[in-house]
């Protein structure tokens, strides 16, 4: 397995082995003895599953409030997503900054997406299955989410004319969301 470090301070990329031959191919997804011994130490309780049918959908930009924050794990089953997360963590060294990544059916990575991150994704071919471990349970009264074209932070999405949710269409900027989020070093 390899942890690849990000430009965003405790966001990771994970590659597992990979066995494929003619057949196609073998991976464990998730071992949690790998995954601690990598510094990957998450009580992870739930796994989510979402799919959509057409490029250009964007789901996000979301997150939780705490005491209900999420990290995440998350992978492309089928498809090819563009992911894109905001550091939303007062004094943290990427405070306000975003990065992007293609996670895909292919290239098999995974992403970290720790507790503080405001995250979403946008597809970028038809049918992409998006899978995800969480370590909280949604909670409505903890949901909060920044608008994905906030020109502020400035998201480079690879497509002009996104398909939203009604929900995800109405999220405040960066600068007026709901935001309790603190950086502590080693957290």
């Amino acid at each position: 397995m390899k942890v690849i470090e990000t430009n965003l301070q405790d966001v990771k990329l994970i590659e597992t082995d990979v066995f494929g031959d003619h057949r196609g191919f073998f991976t464990e997804s998730y071992t949690k003895t790998k995954f601690q011994e990598a510094g990957i130490d998450f009580d992870f309780i739930q796994d989510n599953h979402s799919l959509s049918v057409e490029p250009g959908v964007i789901r996000g930009m979301h997150y939780q409030l705490p005491p209900k924050a999420q990290t995440k794990i998350l992978r492309v089953t089928t498809g090819v997503i563009y992911d894109v997360l905001v550091d939303m963590r007062k004094g943290s060294p990427t405070y306000g900054k975003w990065e992007g990544y293609i996670l895909s059916e292919y290239n098999h990575r995974q992403l970290l997406v720790p507790k503080g991150f405001a995250h979403g994704f946008c597809t970028l071919t038809t049918n992409c299955n998006v899978q995800y471990k969480v370590d909280e349970l949604y909670s409505p009264e903890h949901d909060r989410g920044i608008a994905f074209d906030d020109p502020d932070i400035g998201i480079f999405w690879p497509m002009n004319h996104p398909i939203l949710s009604e929900k995800d269409s109405h999220h405040p900027r960066f600068k007026d969301a709901e935001n309790t989020f603190v950086w502590e070093e080693n957290n």
